[in-house]
């Protein structure tokens, strides 16, 4: 393929869900991603130019808990706490993973209720 120099952006990623109405919920009011359409058994959001699509596969081979995604926010703390404050359940809270030069990475995860695991991440100063 001529000029193809290699992938460098994710346009969508699909997350398997078995209560749509729940799912939609969470992801609109308790996250508050933008909901952009929904048809039977599929719903969309934009996470920031990267459509998240919520689905209820039937195929076996898609049945099970998505990829852990890491949202990136400014402040991890406020993040958590407003989260936490519209129900999101958080396995953990924010706390140090990785420090360098003169940088931490902080992180925070959470559940979705259908069994999926999501991640807050943000650098903050040493």
């Amino acid at each position: 393929m001529a000029g193809f120099t290699g992938l460098s952006k994710v346009g969508q990623i699909s997350v398997r869900v078995r209560d749509m109405e729940r799912a939609v919920a969470f992801y609109r009011d308790a996250l508050g991603l933008p909901f952009l359409f929904q048809y039977p058994g599929m719903a969309f959001f934009d996470a920031a130019g990267t459509w998240l699509y919520l689905t209820t596969f039937a195929e076996p081979e898609f049945d099970h808990p998505s990829s852990v995604l890491y949202f990136d926010v400014e402040d991890i703390e406020a993040a958590h706490r407003a989260l936490e404050g519209r129900g999101v359940t958080f396995r953990t809270t924010p706390h140090a993973i990785h420090r360098a030069e003169g940088k931490e990475l902080w992180l925070a995860d959470f559940t979705d209720g259908e069994g999926n695991t999501f991640a807050l991440r943000s650098w903050k100063p040493a």
